[in-house]
């Protein structure tokens, strides 16, 4: 059993209080009866979140977590006292963010970025603001061109910063940038540079021109499919009017008529796009 993550534990007794869950390690794991979202028998294998309370009892629940040990997530400031901040995170308990582990003052309402961790004074899962002591810097198990799951967490003046894959920090510049993003989403990226601190630049669309015709095209017949085969749209539209409608670069936008062109699927007319 390990606490901040997903465990299959096995249902072993009923109580008042609900049901007593054990692994082969651990036994007398607490699934408060409000905690538990199905139907339960005795020897049935459950997969549980486990964590503890405010008593430093081991608990359950079989609700999903938007967080676990050693993961990065966007919260929301939910309460906020003289020990830290209290976190929403998607169960009965908030996650602690002691002001130890607090970059800048939180306050209630505010969304930051947390990674879990476990205090190693009291055994008890925590959140942390500090970023850069829990990303990797060296041995960048990723090259350019890799497809990477990002974490959008920040806009600065040069762009919008990114966990990458859960272990490294990235950038989307503000140029390569053609569709709407916000802090907390969770999206596809693709590896533009490792650079020599270990920080990587990322960008939102397969790198190479093949690559990249591929997105487009689907993008592009995917909206003509869906709006009665037109799209009011041509290669002189401006870069503006091309992002807003499709979320394309104009340069992979006019790629991407380049190649439905060739390929006769569609018609250029002066005003508008047609699907053959």
């Amino acid at each position: 059993m390990q606490l901040g993550k997903i465990n299959r534990l096995t249902v072993s007794k009923q109580t008042e209080e609900g049901y007593l869950l054990e692994d082969k390690e651990t036994k007398g794991i607490l699934l408060p009866l409000d905690d538990s979202a199905t139907e339960i028998v005795l020897g049935m294998s459950l997969e549980v979140f486990v964590y503890k309370d405010n008593g430093n009892q081991v608990m359950a629940t079989t609700k999903k977590p938007t967080i676990e040990f050693e993961k990065f997530a966007y919260l929301q400031v939910k309460d906020v006292n003289t020990v830290g901040a209290f976190m929403d995170w998607g169960i009965s308990k908030d996650l602690l963010v002691p002001y130890a582990e607090q970059t800048e003052d939180l306050h209630k309402g505010d969304w930051q970025l947390i990674f879990m961790l476990l205090d190693k004074k009291t055994d008890r899962l925590i959140g942390s603001c500090k970023v850069d002591e829990f990303v990797f810097y060296d041995e960048i198990d990723v090259k350019i061109g890799d497809a990477v799951d990002l974490l959008i967490y920040g806009k600065s003046d040069l762009g919008y910063n990114a966990i990458v894959n859960n272990l490294y920090k990235g950038l989307i510049f503000n140029s390569d940038i053609h569709k709407e993003i916000k802090s907390g989403d969770t999206i596809k990226g693709y590896v533009k540079q490792v650079r020599e601190d270990g920080k990587l630049d990322i960008v939102l669309e397969p790198l190479g021109y093949k690559k990249s015709i591929n997105t487009s095209t689907s993008i592009i017949l995917n909206y003509l499919q869906t709006h009665n085969g037109c799209l009011y749209l041509t290669d002189k539209s401006s870069p503006e009017t091309i992002k807003q409608e499709l979320g394309l670069s104009k340069k992979a936008f006019k790629r991407g008529l380049g190649s439905l062109y060739k390929q006769h699927t569609i018609e250029i007319l002066e005003d508008r796009i047609r699907l053959l």
